[in-house]
């Protein structure tokens, strides 16, 4: 199944969705957003790398800055910070090395091999969200050039470095279960409800959200319904 250009969502929701599904519900389905400071430094680190007009060279690396990316296999568009092509060489024997993975680019000579990097303000976290993010970017240059990566890279600010991420079967499968959930809740409009936990604290929808109070009502509800129910029955 390939989707239409009409139903495709935005990439950037899939770390949205993997860290908190109402936080990507308020976000993408009720166009809902309100910034903090760890949302203001994030678009400080990531207007550096999303130049669309710069590239540059550093060796036998390509370095391209907020490369368009569209996958209609799992039906998503975006944009990668930055994607780095790396000149493919030759063995001794004169075959070439990862020759599945590279592609012929524009003006250039020679094969060359993608390698996405995804860039965060902070550090890396307890959880997946990053790396689902990049590996979404990765599965849309494969299917956009036709190649198979094995890895890319997240670089933190916070740390300025990198973490190398390997594309692992587990990590695309979650991909893939992730986008497919978001197309069901997004074609049906549903704003899922609030469940507060220790990640609401440093949320830039904190406010709009209120998972405290709605947490609570919602288990006051339940409780009452249970109540009534246990009443009735007995």
């Amino acid at each position: 199944m390939l989707y239409q250009e009409d139903n495709l969502l935005m990439l950037s929701g899939v770390q949205h969705y993997a860290f908190c599904k109402r936080q990507w519900s308020l976000i993408h389905i009720e166009q809902q957003w309100s910034e903090n400071v760890l949302t203001y430094e994030g678009q400080q680190m990531h207007g550096r790398a999303d130049d669309p007009y710069f590239s540059e060279t550093r060796g036998d690396v390509l370095i391209s800055r907020a490369l368009p990316l569209v996958c209609y296999s799992i039906g998503f568009y975006g944009k990668a910070d930055v994607v780095e092509f790396h000149a493919v060489v030759s063995s001794r024997s004169g075959s070439i090395i990862g020759e599945r993975d590279a592609i012929a680019l524009p003006g250039r000579e020679g094969l060359w091999r993608p390698f996405p990097v995804e860039y965060k303000r902070g550090k890396p976290k307890s959880g997946d969200w990053d790396e689902v993010q990049l590996c979404a970017q990765a599965m849309a240059l494969e299917e956009m050039f036709g190649v198979q990566l094995t890895e890319g890279a997240l670089y933190y600010g916070e740390r300025g470095r990198r973490v190398s991420v390997t594309l692992t079967e587990g990590l695309r499968r979650r991909v893939y279960a992730l986008f497919e959930e978001m197309h069901g809740l997004f074609l049906a409009g549903v704003t899922l409800p609030a469940v507060y936990s220790s990640k609401c604290k440093n949320c830039s929808l904190l406010d709009i959200c209120m998972p405290a109070i709605l947490s609570r009502k919602s288990k006051q509800t339940r409780g009452y319904l249970q109540h009534y129910l246990d009443k009735e029955m007995g």
